[in-house]
């Protein structure tokens, strides 16, 4: 805990979900302010650790690829910046493949209208697709937060990242991607689940529309934050911004730490402040992938690009003309046998409560609390992530201190606190 002057007191999130939320009195005086952590749960930090990937020659580039170039971020060569493409044989003939006909009714999404995150395999098991469409998502998340499309871009391509590097994990697995940047967005954040549930942030969502997206974030990192209830710690990775525009900068994250070879491209488009598209489609390389299977994969790819235009980043604009994630995996995988896998219903969801924000609040010195309520005469906080706000009265306050039990700072504590208030 670091304590500051001024009624301001902040908290390290943990390594669970990074959870923040912001303690606010209603005094005249907005200076006034206490940041409370996450209203899930309170621990010591853990560092975030650098995975550095080794170096490697590099290696002839197939001239299929070009059209994908820089629109795509496919990459075999880890450390190497320029192998955006895929390097496999001109060779298509050695392809084997049976180009399936699936029944997809129970994957079928027409126009869009429904959000969406749809994975499908080639049938030689080679290579793994995945596309989402999350428009209905995003529009809540900016309505939340009364945010610009500046702001809107950045937390939709975030929040598409994690739902298509993601996919596949446990239910109870999340995944967090946190660009730091010194721009003025002040960096932005999106967590999701392995149910599809999502929730995020950015530090300044009414940016004005002056900046571009690679200017609005800036210069700094990319953390990646994984972890399991029943895991004894969580998995933490980071790399460095080196393009700004968010769904390049985690496939660098992905080919440098998590070492997956693969193609990830998100973009939105906006009309006003209404968000009109936002997707992104991952296309993943397995460990059976020959180089065939690849070959033919970066003429998809190309072709991808070309019907997309250059009017929107990929896929913006095929999903604005009606194409949906099973109709993008389709022409992805055209050619190479479609076997779909899963679908999942990307969801808004936020784990605050009041429970969680009296929690924060025993981590405080009880003499600030005290010294809040006389001035104030109340508690107010804002959860960062969904913008509902909590309210505590005085009387509340003093119930709650004398009723509770065990130690605040630990997660067993505080879930058994839940438990026995279930049950009464």
């Amino acid at each position: 805990q670091q304590h500051q002057h001024h009624h301001t007191t902040k908290f390290s999130s943990t390594s669970n979900t990074s959870t923040m939320a912001k303690l606010r009195t209603t005094s005249l005086l907005p200076a006034i302010m206490t940041t409370v952590v996450s209203l899930s749960f309170i621990s010591k930090l853990r560092p975030i650790v650098a995975f550095q990937a080794p170096t490697s020659a590099r290696r002839h580039f197939s001239k299929n690829a070009n059209a994908a170039f820089g629109k795509t971020t496919f990459r075999l060569i880890p450390g190497d910046l320029e192998s955006w493409r895929m390097t496999s044989s001109d060779d298509e003939s050695e392809v084997q493949t049976t180009a399936t006909t699936p029944d997809l009714e129970t994957y079928l999404n027409k126009h869009n209208l429904d959000d969406q995150v749809f994975s499908a395999i080639s049938a030689d098991g080679g290579l793994k697709v995945t596309v989402a469409t999350i428009r209905n998502l995003l529009n809540e998340m900016m309505i939340q937060h009364s945010m610009n499309p500046v702001g809107g871009d950045a937390l939709g391509r975030a929040t598409i990242c994690g739902l298509l590097a993601s996919n596949g994990m446990q239910e109870e697995q999340m995944f967090q991607i946190s660009m730091k940047g010194d721009g003025p967005l002040r960096g932005v954040v999106s967590i999701v689940n392995g149910k599809g549930q999502a929730r995020g942030y950015c530090g300044n969502p009414r940016l004005s529309d002056d900046f571009t997206l690679q200017e609005a974030i800036g210069s700094g990192t990319v953390q990646v934050v994984k972890n399991h209830p029943d895991w004894p710690r969580p998995y933490n990775g980071i790399t460095g911004i080196k393009f700004g525009d968010i769904d390049r900068d985690v496939g660098i994250y992905l080919a440098e730490s998590e070492q997956r070879s693969c193609a990830l491209a998100a973009a939105t488009s906006f009309n006003g402040i209404l968000c009109t598209s936002a997707g992104g489609y991952l296309v993943e390389r397995l460990p059976d992938c020959t180089p065939e299977t690849m070959s033919h994969m970066e003429k998809n790819l190309g072709n991808l690009v070309r019907m997309n235009g250059e009017d929107l980043a990929l896929p913006a604009n095929l999903m604005l003309e009606g194409k949906t994630p099973v109709d993008i995996a389709s022409i992805l995988l055209d050619g190479l046998g479609m076997k779909p896998l899963n679908q999942v219903t990307p969801k808004e969801y936020c784990e605050c409560s009041e429970d969680k924000l009296f929690r924060s609040l025993r981590l405080l010195p009880r003499e600030e609390v005290d010294d809040v309520l006389k001035t104030e005469g109340k508690i107010e906080a804002r959860c960062e992530f969904c913008s509902k706000v909590y309210r505590l009265g005085p009387d509340d306050v003093m119930k709650r201190f004398a009723e509770a039990e065990g130690d605040p700072s630990k997660d067993e504590d505080f879930e058994e606190e839940l438990k026995s208030k279930a049950t009464e």
